[in-house]
Order: C-alpha cells, then structure tokens, then sequence
C-alpha cells in the first residue's frame, strides 16, 4: 500500500501548472460536493424501509457511499481522514439544504459538469493526461491532496 505522500507525489506529477494547480484548487472539491449532490437525489426508500432510519442527514445514499470512501481515507491516515470527514460532512448539510428550496439533481449536473470542463481545461494547458486514468484512486486522492495543498 502507498504512503499519502506517495500518493501525492505520484499525483503532483500531473499537475506542476500553477494554472492547472489553482483550477484544482476549485474544481476538485466542487465536483466532490456535486458527487455528494447526485448521490443524494437517488431516491432513498429502500434505505429507510430497510434500515428503519429516521434522521434525514443520513438517509441517502450518499451518507452509506461516504462511509466506504471516508475508510480508504482512514486506510491513508487519521489527519487526511479527518479533513475528508469534516468537508464530507459538510457536502451532505449543505446538499440537504439545497434540496429543501432548489432541484438538487439539476444543480449537481450542472456543477459536475463545469468542473469538469475546468478540469480538462487545467490539464489541456498542463499537456498531461489526468492521474485517474492512470489509476481510478486517483479521484479519491485528488480531494486530499487539494486540501494538503491548501493548508500548508
């Protein structure tokens, strides 16, 4: 298994533009909360049914597909798991309040998709490929490493 600092060296490699470092700077966590955001539209009745949840916090899918993503951050190490699990936290109040007024689905396509373009944009000008077709973890990795990059 690799180091966080491995992780991140290997993930670096790709992305030594100070452009492309500061549209990763954005783009990354948007498209994490948006991810958030979808999860949390797929209808949930099978988990309430099923689990007999009554908190509404926690009854979507995207509460039971961050607990698996929050323990490959563990597998990382405690500090990086800790800041996933604040900014996660955070993705699913914020995605909840949102879809109490506005279309939450809609909202996350559209921001998904943006993000994206501002990805590819960043790595056009990079002349690199993105990490994640290298390796599918990288899409985990990217999140840690905007926010060891961050608050340095």
């Amino acid at each position: 298994m690799k180091t966080p600092q491995q992780w991140f060296d290997a993930y670096s490699i790709s992305h030594q533009n100070i452009t492309n470092q500061k549209i990763h700077y954005f783009c990354v966590p948007i498209i994490y909360f948006s991810i958030i955001g979808l999860l949390m539209s797929i209808p949930a009745t099978f988990l309430q049914e099923t689990l007999d949840l009554k908190l509404a916090l926690i009854e979507n899918w995207a509460s039971i597909v961050s607990i698996f993503i929050l323990l490959f951050y563990l597998r990382l190490n405690l500090k990086i798991f800790i800041r996933m699990f604040i900014f996660t936290a955070l993705c699913i109040s914020i995605n909840y309040g949102i879809n109490a007024y506005f279309n939450l689905l809609l909202i996350s396509i559209v921001l998904f998709v943006i993000a994206w373009i501002g990805q590819f944009y960043g790595h056009k000008l990079e002349g690199k490929k993105p990490s994640f077709l290298e390796d599918i973890q990288f899409l985990l990795i990217g999140p840690a490493w905007v926010f060891q990059k961050l608050l340095k």
